[in-house]
């Protein structure tokens, strides 16, 4: 389950990302020690919370039991004739396996899908990073390309995998659940 971010997840969260730092430095930015902190975590929903009010993010805590394990976020909203997004995710490790962050991106793409009215939902993964590779294609997710350098990942630049889904893929992977279940 997930639910938008709000001020006063952020000591939880703080709490959340130390536990996981190590975990998580392969796959994002090095981030100064003050992220960390409650503080730190409270300045980054307050920007992310003012971009959403803009309409160029959604970010969201991810829930198990009502507690905080993690965040998604669609970000880098476009709007016009491009209608497009970027996904970003991560689950506390503790929390890995039992299907959270499928879950967590199924609910974030029909969110950005309907009430978003967004045509393409845009994802990168590290080639090494299987266990998010296959949250994507739980999901529908295409790959369609490397992007060379694109990305500063665990202090280099590094070429994640591209992926996307858009609305008629989500239609056929929606149809296909039905059909299943």
């Amino acid at each position: 389950m997930i639910r938008l971010v709000t001020v006063q997840d952020a000591p939880v969260l703080a709490d959340v990302l130390r536990i996981n730092r190590e975990s998580l430095v392969p796959w994002q930015a090095i981030r100064p020690d003050g992220f960390f902190t409650a503080d730190g975590q409270r300045r980054a929903i307050e920007e992310g919370l003012l971009d959403y009010e803009r309409g160029v993010t959604s970010p969201h805590v991810i829930l198990d039991d009502d507690c905080v394990v993690g965040r998604v976020t669609l970000s880098n909203v476009v709007r016009g004739p491009f209608q497009s997004c970027n996904l970003g995710y991560w689950v506390d490790a503790a929390h890995n396996g039992r299907g959270l962050g499928s879950a967590s991106v199924r609910e974030i793409v029909d969110l950005a899908f309907g009430r978003l009215g967004l045509h393409r939902i845009e994802a990168g993964t590290l080639h090494h990073n299987v266990g998010s590779q296959r949250v994507l294609e739980r999901n529908g997710f295409v790959p369609f390309g490397v992007a060379p350098a694109y990305l500063k990942i665990a202090g280099r630049w590094q070429a994640p995998a591209a992926t996307a889904l858009q609305i008629p893929t989500h239609a056929d992977r929606t149809a296909r659940s039905v059909r299943s279940g």
